[in-house]
């Protein structure tokens, strides 16, 4: 397949091109390191962009009282206490220092009349402390940090898909890739190594995640090496996804549009939320605002597609304009639809994954030595549910840390073992995946996204999950028998192939991961375990055994520090939004 192999070395080699990737790999170059990225998309498309509504930084330039401690809080108390406590820490004081950072680099965040950063409310924050650029924050923050690593000469290797990790003596040295558009193969040999590979809400039939991402590819390449997987089951499903038209079903409508006073009514021209949370209203937390639009779905009070509507026509059309360009234009081009005249048609949407890999709080290290992680692949930040605003934050703080980890372990190590026989063993997988069997990846994957859509949704069940447990077992045994092909002009199907993989694993961890967490508890909405169980203050993990199967165990939670458990005691779960919300 394709030709020969070839082979590139270099100190630290960055799995991932979008924001926590970019920071991981400025960061170790700006300690003299040589770096290469390997990204699957082009370099400026990542899915970073997809991430509009803005950045969190408790900089206070709006509501004074704010605070890293109330970040801290607000992030604790919206992921049900049970992330963890040190990284929550870290990413609330180093986000403010991040901005900053990013914002001299060009990041165009828009400014008060003062000239300080502006700052709007997302859902569940106690004060304002989200910065933005319109409601393309994560468009600009890539393209900053594009820009930023074309200055340092960085390579970013586009269209590679990463098939395997090399791994000796539980080591990472490296990894195995192929073009997606020759099939060709490359080795790259690196003294460290940074996974920032994304998430897996693809796997769902109604996602925000575009095709080709967000498989769980980072999450499956992490557990073959044994790495180990942490609150899969915690999933968010974003309250306002499109539903039309069908190829651009559950595309996002950023949280920006009910930040800057858009209201949710149903089919009877309720505005619903006041029956869910009449405190906060559509400020309130992602989860409870996707289960109220769900809950008025199901109970038949839905719109004609099977959604509620998101209404910000009462505000000026130049007001749409300023404030949420993008989103206008989105419905334009998609549905030829006004946003200032007329409401969206929104539902739920499988949206990001709060759990992932396994890492440690300061260096992102995943207990495999070499291999670090950051941004959405890796688990620990958000607990059971994510706090609107902060991946962002999560990318520029821990892509940086993994990045200086990464570098300081190739600055200290003197020797590196590098057998052929591992390299030649992941380069024989892919040439394996090319096969002439009978089954259609394209179907499989269908098949997957309904299966956890009807069995793993927005509200789940035992009996339920465990179906899709059986299901998925029928799409594992089809999957052993591809029909996959590659030619001189695309090596599409080798890509459906190996996500295919990655796909399935990351549906079972979730499942599994799911029934085992037997309450409600945030994103974890159960219909047989209605209330939160204290009894399952803890994490779940996810390991593989030596014969590739998935293993459940639990993980006590962290001690809170005296500091911390006194700002949490005066912030209060429902905050007044008197004189603040955007009508």
């Amino acid at each position: 397949m394709g030709s020969s192999p070839t082979t590139q070395a270099c100190n630290v080699l960055v799995i991932g091109a979008g924001g926590a990737g970019l920071s991981a790999a400025i960061e170790a170059r700006t300690k003299g390191l040589s770096v290469i990225v390997c990204g699957k998309r082009h370099r400026e498309d990542a899915h970073t962009v997809l991430a509009a509504g803005g950045i969190n930084a408790a900089f206070g330039n709006v509501d004074k009282e704010d605070c890293w401690q109330q970040h801290f809080a607000d992030t604790y108390i919206e992921g049900y206490g049970i992330g963890e406590p040190e990284i929550i820490e870290l990413m609330s004081k180093e986000s403010p220092q991040c901005v900053r950072e990013i914002d001299k680099w060009g990041a165009n965040f828009v400014k008060t009349e003062n000239g300080d950063i502006d700052q709007r409310f997302f859902g569940a924050h106690t004060y304002r402390r989200t910065c933005y650029s319109g409601d393309y924050t994560g468009q600009s923050i890539l393209r900053t940090l594009v820009n930023k690593a074309n200055a340092l000469q960085i390579p970013i290797k586009d269209s590679e898909y990463v098939t395997g990790l090399l791994v000796e003596q539980n080591t990472c040295f490296g990894a195995v890739t192929f073009n997606q558009k020759t099939g060709d193969k490359t080795v790259f040999l690196a003294d460290s190594i940074v996974l920032a590979t994304g998430g897996h809400t693809r796997i769902w039939r109604r996602s925000s995640s575009r095709k080709h991402e967000n498989h769980g590819d980072g999450l499956y390449l992490g557990l073959n090496v044994g790495c180990k997987l942490i609150d899969m089951e915690m999933v968010q499903f974003h309250p306002t996804g499109m539903l039309a038209p069908e190829e651009h079903a559950g595309t996002l409508v950023t949280e920006a549009v009910r930040g800057e006073g858009g209201q949710l009514f149903n089919s009877k021209g309720e505005r619903f939320m006041q029956n869910y949370d009449s405190e906060r209203m559509e400020l309130s937390t992602r989860d409870r605002i996707a289960l109220a639009n769900y809950t008025e779905i199901i109970e038949g009070r839905g719109t004609p597609n099977g959604g509620v509507f998101l209404d910000i026509s009462h505000k000026d059309k130049s007001f749409i304009l300023e404030k949420l360009p993008s989103i206008y234009r989105q419905f334009i081009d998609l549905q030829m639809l006004d946003i200032s005249k007329n409401p969206m048609e929104v539902a739920p949407t499988a949206h990001y994954s709060m759990g992932g890999l396994h890492v440690s709080p300061y260096e992102h290290s995943t207990g495999v030595e070499g291999l670090y992680a950051a941004g959405e692949v890796a688990g620990g930040l958000h607990g059971a549910n994510r706090l609107g605003g902060n991946s962002l934050a999560e990318i520029l703080v821990f892509g940086k840390r993994a990045g200086h980890a990464a570098a300081q372990r190739s600055l200290s190590v003197e020797a590196f073992i590098r057998p052929r026989s591992v390299i030649d063993e992941e380069l024989q997988k892919v040439d394996d995946m090319v096969t002439d069997g009978e089954e259609i990846p394209k179907q499989i994957e269908n098949d997957l996204n309904d299966l956890m859509w009807e069995h793993c949704g927005v509200v789940r069940d035992e009996t339920s999950m465990k179906k899709g447990l059986e299901k998925l077992e029928e799409l594992k045994s089809r999957a052993m028998n591809l029909e996959i092909r590659v030619d001189t002009f695309s090596a599409d199907e080798l890509v459906m192939g190996f996500n295919l993989k990655a796909s399935i694993c990351s549906a079972e961890a979730t499942l599994l991961s799911a029934i085992e967490r037997r309450e409600s508890r945030g994103s974890h909405q159960r219909s047989d375990y209605a209330d939160i169980n204290e009894e399952q203050n803890c994490n779940y993990m996810v390991s593989m055994n030596p014969d590739q199967q998935l293993t459940i165990t639990k993980k006590e939670l962290g001690d809170l520090q005296p500091e911390l458990k006194e700002i949490l005691g005066r912030t209060n779960k429902i905050v007044n939004f008197s004189g603040k919300l955007l009508e």
